[in-house]
């Protein structure tokens, strides 16, 4: 087997199957219309997603980021996780050295995307707020968080905010089918209602779900579903 499809063999179906494209995100619809327009444009301001975990925050400026700089993402986008990295020295650090630079590029800004946003301690978040004022001529502020409760509101002042809702089990049921097409698997109506169930609204653990229970073979039942998961069935919760 090549190299190349070795790795992909092995890679995440979350991360195999994320949408390349704001067109492709799954729900989040106004939402998804207005970034578009701001990447036509080439008009961003710093924004805030806030919203539960699976629900397309991450993708949305992944694919933002994609359209906008192509063969020069690289050079134009940083990504960090603040839960990985708390505390203050990550604004200080590498957000200042990405910022401090000019793009090379026919977009007149980068964009940093800062995830789960709502774990920087305040002191680090005041420290955001300087560095987002004093770069905001060539640097775009993207944060993704949970709880935009968390956010200063001096931050959220400049940002503007984006909600995104829990996807739905229709939404949830076209994502399971359409990955399970692409990986052969045969998925039947009662497993795939049973991932939507176990999913509650997030699209990242319905497709962990989906990979989970495919390990042991690619016919999958309900029953694997709430194995894997280790839920029971909804009937059985009352009884």
């Amino acid at each position: 087997m090549h190299p190349r499809e070795l790795m992909n063999e092995f890679t995440p179906w979350v991360e195999k199957y994320r949408p390349k494209k704001l067109s492709e995100v799954m729900g989040q619809t106004e939402t998804v219309r207005r970034l578009q327009a701001y990447v036509d444009s080439k008009a961003i301001p710093h924004m805030l997603f806030a919203g539960k975990p699976g629900t397309g925050k991450t993708t949305c400026v992944l694919a933002m980021a994609r359209e906008l700089y192509a063969d020069n993402l690289q050079e134009c986008f940083l990504e960090l996780n603040a839960s990985d990295e708390r505390g203050i020295d990550i604004v200080r650090g590498k957000i200042k050295d990405f910022a401090r630079t000019l793009p090379l590029t026919n977009v007149p800004f980068k964009i940093i995307l800062l995830d789960e946003a709502d774990s920087l301690t305040t002191d680090a978040q005041q420290a955001l707020r300087r560095t987002m004022e004093k770069y905001s001529s060539n640097t775009r502020f993207c944060l993704s968080a949970n709880y935009s409760s968390k956010i200063l509101e001096p931050i959220q002042s400049r940002c503007a905010v984006f909600r995104f809702r829990p996807l739905s089990d229709d939404e949830i049921l076209q994502i399971v089918k359409n990955v399970a097409e692409k990986e052969g698997i045969t998925l039947d109506d009662a497993a795939a209602k049973a991932i939507a169930y176990v999913a509650e609204g997030d699209g990242r653990t319905a497709i962990n779900v989906l990979q989970g229970a495919s390990i042991g073979g690619k016919a999958i039942k309900e029953k694997d579903v709430l194995v894997v998961s280790s839920r029971a069935r909804p009937q059985e919760i009352g009884e």
